[in-house]
């Protein structure tokens, strides 16, 4: 069977390239005669995965001396609980809220102090970003929170927060490496990799130094303090071992495609091509306020249930994979991630046109 073109949120289309390197490697990794499914995160030939990853990481991202790179497990959900167990000194902190995940983080978060909500998109099914150029930060916060791209509404942040000096966290599980970005704007950047950088079950964190030190929340479990995965290079236990071997190898394809810099220029082609068939079609049409759209997730809608249901339906037996929405939006997704070719997006385009043509 050809593959499909597979427009799912996560976990997601990753680069052919990637994985027939993989494949290739899959019973004999580099003359060990053996897969890096089954080798010890303590061998020599899994150390220069993980620090290889790190390194190609670093150089993509433009990661200053002063962050540390953390490959964990838990997704980006176990970092709800670990980033307030870590930071919140002054047991309290500002999250604003731009969609489910960016509100799960904050309910999580006030199980250990006071969570303030200085903002949100929540009066309009989160379709768009709130102004956060004059926010009332709160004066003892130990840090604002936000989720940068929202996966499930298909809006981000065109413009960072001005948080008045205080320390931002930013969950960036689904726009990682689509675009270049100033890691020194955060103190926490993180996200769940099964979107745009590799398969389930890795989390990657970069943090700032200072913020790395046992003066954490009484009771915090070990394996939920930063100091345990940064004192051990994230090998403290047994890592998401394949995980970060596929990460690794989606960052060597990164590289070699030019970089993040050529990365937002093919994503924003992308983006362009959909957004632009959207604006002008009398079937279809997009949920979220143009200024911020996402590059990654585009979700849209008929209007009618039954007429989304169909268009579904139709575009799986077209080899459209994964493009029903999520139900607090209803309609249809299309996640265009890094991976997704500029074909695939040529080609859901040509199938929207001809199911226009055919049910208007």
């Amino acid at each position: 069977m050809s593959r499909v073109y597979n427009f799912s949120a996560g976990p997601a289309v990753l680069p052919e390239e990637v994985l027939k390197a993989a494949a290739e490697e899959m019973l004999d990794y580099k003359g060990t005669g053996m897969s890096v499914m089954e080798m010890s995160h303590r061998s020599k030939a899994f150390e220069e995965i993980i620090n290889e990853a790190e390194a190609d990481l670093r150089e993509l991202m433009g990661i200053p001396d002063n962050y540390k790179v953390l490959f964990l497990q838990g997704g980006a959900s176990t970092q709800f609980a670990m980033i307030p167990m870590n930071l919140m000194k002054n047991r309290v902190a500002d999250y604003i809220i731009t969609g489910q995940w960016a509100k799960k983080a904050a309910a999580e978060a006030e199980k250990y102090g006071k969570v303030n909500r200085i903002a949100s998109s929540a009066d309009k099914t989160f379709s768009y970003i709130p102004d956060c150029s004059d926010l009332p930060i709160s004066e003892d916060a130990d840090y604002v929170y936000i989720c940068e791209n929202n996966t499930i509404y298909g809006t981000k942040y065109k413009t960072l927060p001005d948080t008045k000096g205080k320390l931002l966290v930013s969950d960036v599980s689904s726009c990682f490496l689509s675009e270049p970005v100033d890691v020194t704007k955060y103190g926490i950047i993180y996200g769940g990799v099964q979107k745009n950088i590799g398969p389930a079950g890795t989390v990657i964190v970069i943090i700032r130094e200072d913020l790395i030190t046992e003066d954490v929340l009484p009771g915090t479990p070990t394996m939920l303090t930063y100091k345990t995965h940064a004192d051990a290079k994230s090998l403290y236990n047994t890592p998401p071992a394949y995980g970060i071997y596929i990460c690794g190898k989606v960052f060597k394809w990164l590289k070699s495609m030019g970089g993040l810099e050529v990365m937002k220029e093919r994503n924003e082609k992308k983006a362009k091509l959909l957004y632009d068939f959207l604006d002008q079609s009398t079937l279809f049409k997009g949920t979220v306020v143009p200024e911020d759209r996402s590059l990654m997730n585009v979700p849209f809608v008929t209007g009618n249930a039954d007429l989304d249901a169909k268009f579904v339906k139709e575009a799986k037996a077209a080899g459209l994979e994964n493009l029903k929405g999520h139900r607090t939006v209803g309609g249809m997704r299309a996640s265009i991630y890094n991976a997704m070719p500029y074909k695939g997006v040529e080609a859901l385009v040509a199938f929207m046109k001809k199911f226009e043509e055919e049910n208007l």
